[in-house]
This record gives structure tokens, sequence and C-alpha cells, in this order.
């Protein structure tokens, strides 16, 4: 079976037209999932490369009613997921995601500052509506963690590459946590954190997919291309990056 390819973009940056123009080209290159980015301005888990990105669509006039009107001409084409830190979620509450993500045609959420137990509460309304919360599994839990975070994981796993934040590009051994995964589980297991053109043959091993992030919003902020040209270049990646997790 092929090996997935998710990947995160920033809703907004550098626009919002391009955000539906770059998702659709990364459908097209063989992305199989996409992560639609809720910009905030305390991204704890992401990198200074996302960070730039975040902060750049935040002064550009973000609003999540544009989070809304994209992921309608993106979703239909696209499995969609939006990934977004807890605080917006709390405060419109996480009914009015559900709502607005069954209107849209978005799939599900990845809340990464939403560990297990305060998450727990929110699943079965989720799974009412058919959508999925993306668990977190880090090389640091151990193997009883790992049971209770895989009891009614559904869609992925989320197996973050090493401790610390996107893009930093650290290196760690995964295949002794995989194994423990896999033997409690038969959810999917994709690595992210750290993953690009040169790690996605290496990291994809023992996993059934890869979440690539940084390594397409570097792109976008390279202000020396044209956005035609930020689009050929991430579908390019895209393709380089499916082709070597699949050899």
């Amino acid at each position: 079976m092929d090996k997935k390819l998710v990947a995160y973009i920033t809703t907004g940056f550098p626009s919002l037209d391009f955000t539906v123009d770059a998702a659709l080209a990364l459908a097209e290159a063989g992305v199989d999932t996409l992560e639609l980015g809720m910009p905030f301005s305390d991204p704890v888990a992401d990198g200074p490369v996302i960070e730039a990105a975040n902060l750049k669509a935040l002064q550009n006039g973000f609003k999540l009613e544009h989070l809304f009107e994209a992921s309608a001409k993106i979703a239909p084409h696209i499995d969609t997921l939006w990934m977004g830190y807890f605080n917006p979620f709390y405060h419109k509450g996480m009914d009015y995601f559900i709502s607005r993500a069954k209107e849209t045609g978005v799939h599900g959420f990845i809340i990464p500052d939403l560990p297990l137990e305060e998450a727990k509460p929110y699943k079965p309304a989720l799974e009412a509506d058919g959508l999925n919360l993306i668990d977190f599994i880090a090389p640091t839990d151990s193997k009883e963690r790992i049971e209770q975070i895989v009891i009614d994981a559904k869609k992925f796993i989320y197996l973050v590459a090493y401790a610390g934040i996107t893009g930093a590009g650290h290196s760690e051994d995964l295949q002794p946590i995989i194994s423990n995964i896999k033997e409690c589980t038969s959810t999917p297991v994709y690595v992210g954190f750290g993953v690009d053109q040169n790690t996605a043959k290496e990291k994809a091993k023992g996993v059934d997919g890869v979440i690539v992030g940084s390594a397409f919003v570097k792109v976008l902020l390279d202000n020396t291309l044209s956005d035609t040209q930020k689009i050929t270049k991430i579908s390019a990646i895209a393709r380089e990056i499916k082709e070597k997790i699949n050899l």
C-alpha cells in the first residue's frame, strides 16, 4: 500500500487566493491530506519558519472566516484537516468548529497543545459528526502512555519525530517507538517534524505516512519567487517526497 503524504500550509499566507491555488496544486502533485494551518500569534509547537508565516498571515488581516472560506473551496478536492492551537477552539467553542467543518467538508482537527486527558471530552461530539481529532505520540512516551493514547485513535496517529519544535531537523531512532505503537493499534502511524526531501525516505521507515510543513512554508516565505513559481516549487517537492517514501 502506498505511504501517504500530509502537507501543511498556513492559511492566508501570502494570500487567501494563493492558499486555495496551492492546496489544489498539492492535491494534483499527490498529497493525500492537507493540513490547513490556522494562524496563531504563539504557535508553540512550530519552529521559526511556520511561526513567521503565521505572523505574516495575521499581519495581512487573517480572520477565522477566511479559514472557512478557503476550506469550502479546497475540501471537495482533497482530504482536509484544520491544524490550530486550542485557544480559538476554546473561545469559539468546539461545537462551533464542528458545525463549520461539516459545512465546508473538513474531516477533522489537529490541536498540538491539547493533551489526551483534555481532548477526551470533545471526542464523542466530533465522532458523532464523523470528524477526527488526531492524537499525538512523542518519542518520550512510555508503552503504558502509548496504550492509553491509541485506544480510540482514528484516521492516523501523529508521531512526533523528536522532542522540540517543527522544522528543527533533529534525528532520533524511531523504530522502537514505532514497534510499540504497532503492537497496540492498527491505526496508521504518520511521522512529522523535520521531514523534507532529504529526510523523507529515512523517516518513512516502518510508518504509513509522513507529515511535511516547514519544507513547503520555506518556499512560501521566499520573496524572490512569484506566486506561480512558489506553487510550481512546492508541487515539485511534494512529488519528490511522495516518490521517495514509496521507493
